[in-house]
């Protein structure tokens, strides 16, 4: 990949970066009013009901989220405009559809939710009031995936963050008024806002106005629903996990023992989530685009890995070395036995980094069969190993759990879609991979075995100051953009600077 191409995915991975870094330091607000109003017991509840919402919503969108977006993508880059209005006008009756049929598991469903994920029927009441957060989440999907389809990265991040920000404004008065009691009206708030601020932008994108009659639109939903139901299968069996992780979690540990993991999962998952994001917003698209050219193909991906890799290993290696830190600052004393398993999500968290790129490649050619498979086989091996871990070595058994799970899915995403599409990794990238991992290893066994914090910080220190400054210098090198400017890029990666189409 040439300088100015590798220096347009830089800046629109940290136009995004720049957007989760502030989402993340909203994010983290809450959750310290949530530790320190609800403590472990509350954060276990409300991820159990953050998850519940999650699974259903899935389930209901049918694949949309994802479907939409290429649909929307395909048209874009052809620059078809009239197909990508006819599209938007299907999609967003049909998240209307998935949306009530998604409100309508929840209230119908909501004893047997209840009973399943919390042992009892008492919450079924609180489950049901949850269907509202579905409807507003569904619904929320058809704008979002008008913007990302067309990618428009910095009006998408604006949304995320302000929506993030209005949720904050709202739910803290609930959790601080009701306690326990607040965390369904914060919920539902939360939804709102991200509805209310991705339709507010998505007017700002500029479409066609055309009368799409009813007869296409169910033909437009069924092309919808054709590729994203492997989608759909597959998000559904991701949601169905999570639901009985924590339900077995719940059996095994108390809720309690829910809300140590859960803030460890928390905690570990912003730290890389602008990495993540960046490749479902503008690395997907961009793949959908060459999905036909396998050294296109394979160029984006290592370009993504590449880029992936040097932004998030000094916040992986710098979790491992201050974790004991950050959850006394975002949460309290009452969290420190999340710290071992925060360290182990650290592992897993770096395994998902190097796999992500290759595995949307499935999705970018449509392969949607394959990738269910592989994430129906990944996620019975993570149930399995939950299971296993948490009855050896209880609670920290979770995060080696997520380890093993990493590990056992970048081996099958490497092999799998290098037999699809001839992808692998550059000499350099395999390279980085293996020091990288080793250099996380050595910092990860100092923060083990030093018991002794000024010896720990001795070490571990200098380390972390070595790894960041060769991950910049080495970004700045390939990319032509100086240290000084991508920092500025990250922290302003919302201004009108940002590249076309941004």
């Amino acid at each position: 990949m040439t300088a100015p191409s590798y220096r347009s995915v830089l800046k629109s991975t940290s136009v995004i970066g720049g957007a989760a870094f502030i989402n993340m330091l909203i994010g983290m607000v809450r959750t310290k009013f949530v530790a320190v109003l609800l403590g472990p017991y509350g954060v276990g509840l409300m991820g159990v009901y953050m998850t519940i919402v999650g699974m259903v919503s899935t389930i209901s969108s049918m694949g949309t989220d994802t479907s939409g977006v290429r649909q929307i993508a395909e048209a874009h880059g052809v620059n078809d405009e009239t197909q990508i209005s006819r599209m938007v006008a299907t999609l967003l009756r049909t998240v209307w559809v998935t949306g009530l049929i998604g409100a309508g598991i929840m209230i119908l469903g909501s004893s047997w939710l209840s009973r399943i994920a919390l042992g009892t029927a008492d919450h079924a009441g609180s489950i049901a009031w949850l269907g509202l957060a579905v409807l507003l989440t569904n619904v929320s999907i058809g704008w979002t995936c008008l913007l990302q389809g067309t990618r428009r990265i910095g009006v998408m991040a604006k949304a995320g963050m302000m929506g993030s920000l209005i949720s904050l404004l709202f739910s803290v008065p609930f959790f601080y008024r009701w306690g326990v009691q607040g965390i369904v009206p914060g919920l539902i708030l939360a939804a709102m806002a991200m509805l209310a601020t991705t339709w507010w932008f998505s007017h700002r994108v500029p479409i066609r106005s055309v009368v799409v009659p009813w007869r296409e639109s169910k033909t437009l939903a069924l092309q919808l629903l054709h590729f994203g139901l492997p989608v759909m299968c597959s998000g559904i069996v991701a949601a169905c996990s999570a639901y009985f992780i924590r339900a077995l979690l719940v059996r095994q540990v108390g809720l309690d023992g829910v809300g140590l993991w859960q803030a460890a999962f928390n905690l570990s998952g912003v730290l890389v989530n602008f990495i993540l994001g960046a490749m479902v917003a503008d690395y997907y698209p961009r793949l959908v685009a060459v999905a036909d050219d396998p050294d296109r193909v394979c160029e984006e991906v290592n370009a993504q890995t590449e880029i992936a890799l040097f932004l998030a290993v000094p916040g992986l290696a710098a979790t491992l070395v201050f974790a004991p830190l950050a959850v006394t600052i975002f949460y309290s004393g009452k969290f420190d036995a999340s710290i071992e398993i925060l360290r182990w999500f650290v592992f897993g968290l770096f395994g998902r980094i190097i796999a992500w790129p290759m595995g949307l490649v499935l999705l970018a050619k449509g392969m949607g069969k394959t990738y269910f498979t592989m994430e129906a086989l990944g996620n019975i091996v993570y149930i399995v190993a939950i299971w296993f871990c948490t009855h050896m070595w209880g609670l920290p058994g979770a995060g080696l759990a997520f380890l093993l799970f990493h590990v056992f899915n970048t081996i099958m995403v490497r092999i799998v879609v290098r037999g699809v599409s001839r992808t692998v990794w550059s000499r350099s990238n395999a390279l980085h991979v293996l020091c990288f991992g080793a250099v996380l290893t050595l910092m990860g066994l100092i923060s083990w075995f030093i018991v002794d914090p000024v010896w720990h910080y001795a070490i571990n220190v200098p380390l972390l100051g070595v790894v960041g400054l060769y991950c910049l210098s080495y970004l700045s090198k390939k990319s032509g953009i100086t240290v000084q400017s991508l920092w500025s890029r990250m922290v302003n990666g919302l201004d009108r600077r940002a590249p076309p189409g941004a």
